[in-house]
């Protein structure tokens, strides 16, 4: 990592060292990713086993799993993680249960009832990342929410494996939640074959899921497109912010940076502290941590982008982190709960010590799709509304016409739009005779 003292960068540098490294590779990808849409949306499948074989290696003759993969896939893991996965379910739908959203209705004057219905998005398509390491839960964080909203029709893409088959973790995952529309495709062609639709993969009104740089910039494509699919947020390459004192533990902030750094090259993580002696030791142990990880080549290219910052202070350590915004902040600090309300613009948040981010992830209850690249600022992360839309209902009785009718007519007439005033006015006669 990078170590630098933030006081001795002027402005520019100090903004150029808070970019993404998907931001400043944007342009290239952005091109990249037209092209693989253009060539979904106008070949469709065969597009789609194009590109399997140009990036996965492999090209399906059927993109859909079949009741014998699903099988296959549930015998293929071992008690231990089917009871993990399970587990975290669970505790993810209890987390997302408590804070569903409510219908209600208000009556806002004599005669008037104003109500706000929820209704579960018709069909969603669901991206569970396999690239260069499965994610069985994303399907959950994915499918439990989606399940909690009653969406009737659920899709889900993910990459398939050398041999053709989809994960089998992600399969059962999926089935625990109740998907059985799972297609193995995967990349910025699964965003847009459910965005527009092939012969095999329908069409989805909203996506949802995080990806690399091309996932999240086939998302933002399809979501700017007037024929294209709404998306639930910015979600891509991994991120973390760490806030640090001189109490932290060094090994447990080396290895919080390591767990996002693992994710791809294109993860960025930052460590902040107002510590000489905690930088010196985090960067001590992030070395001898990186001699034992299996990913170690993808955690290094990560951490090639990603900088170790002193500060001045704690309280400019969460000045610097809210303009980020980052995807998950960590705050190992000793007393976290303190600098909590100070927190304007985070993913998630995990306070002190004991509460390391892959915990989030995985099963403390919360959903590890978060928003990226400073989305964090005005995003919040996936939950049971993101499924649903909310359709607001107006029933007016005649003593209501009457009693809020000339409100109406004096705003329509201050507006200039005559047929408005009628619609209102007419009805005001009609209740006066």
């Amino acid at each position: 990592m990078r170590r630098v003292d933030w006081r001795l960068l002027d402005s520019r540098t100090q903004s150029q060292l808070l970019r993404r490294p998907a931001q400043l590779t944007s342009t290239t990808t952005a091109s990249t990713v037209t092209s693989i849409i253009d060539e979904v949306r106008d070949s469709g499948d065969a597009a789609l086993r194009a590109f399997g074989e140009r990036f996965d290696g492999i090209a399906p003759t059927d993109f859909a799993v079949g009741e014998a993969e699903f099988a296959q896939a549930a015998s293929a893991l071992s008690p231990e993680l089917r009871a993990a996965i399970d587990e975290a379910a669970e505790r993810i739908a209890a987390f997302h249960r408590a804070g569903m959203s409510a219908p209600y209705s208000v009556d806002t004057a004599p005669g008037v009832r104003c109500e706000r219905v929820l209704r579960p998005i018709q069909r969603v398509g669901l991206y569970v990342p396999a690239g260069s390491a499965p994610l069985p839960s994303t399907a959950l964080m994915l499918g439990v929410p989606a399940r909690l909203a009653g969406c009737p029709d659920i899709v889900l893409c993910t990459p398939p494996r050398r041999d053709g088959s989809a994960d089998p973790a992600v399969l059962h995952a999926a089935r625990r939640c109740g998907i059985a529309r799972v297609f193995k495709v995967g990349g910025a062609q699964a965003i847009a074959a459910m965005a527009y639709g092939t012969a095999s993969i329908p069409r989805c009104d909203k996506l949802f899921g995080p990806g690399n740089a091309y996932v999240t910039e086939a998302k933002r494509q399809v979501a700017m497109d007037t024929d294209g699919a709404a998306i639930d947020m910015p979600a891509g390459p991994s991120e973390v912010l760490v806030i640090a004192d001189g109490g932290a533990n060094p090994a447990f902030v080396a290895a919080d940076l390591l767990s996002q750094a693992e994710h791809g090259p294109d993860s960025q993580v930052l460590l902040l502290s107002d510590d000489d002696a905690l930088l010196d030791a985090v960067s001590a142990q992030l070395e001898a941590q990186l001699a034992r990880l299996p990913r170690a080549d993808i955690a290094r290219r990560a951490l090639q982008s990603s900088s170790a910052i002193r500060v001045e202070s704690i309280e400019q350590a969460l000045e610097i982190s809210n303009r980020y915004a980052p995807e998950h902040l960590i705050l190992a600090l000793r007393d976290a709960r303190a600098a909590l309300p100070r927190v304007t613009a985070a993913g998630s948040v995990f306070l002190g010590d004991w509460a390391p981010e892959a915990l989030g992830d995985y099963c403390s209850g919360t959903n590890h799709v978060l928003p990226t690249s400073g989305a964090a600022r005005f995003a919040g992360g996936l939950n049971v509304a993101s499924f649903q839309v909310a359709i607001t209902v107006q029933e007016v009785q005649p003593r209501g016409i009457e009693a809020i009718g000339p409100c109406a007519v004096e705003l329509a007439r201050a507006e200039g739009l005559d047929a408005h005033l009628q619609a209102v006015a007419l009805r005001l006669q009609a209740v006066a005779s």
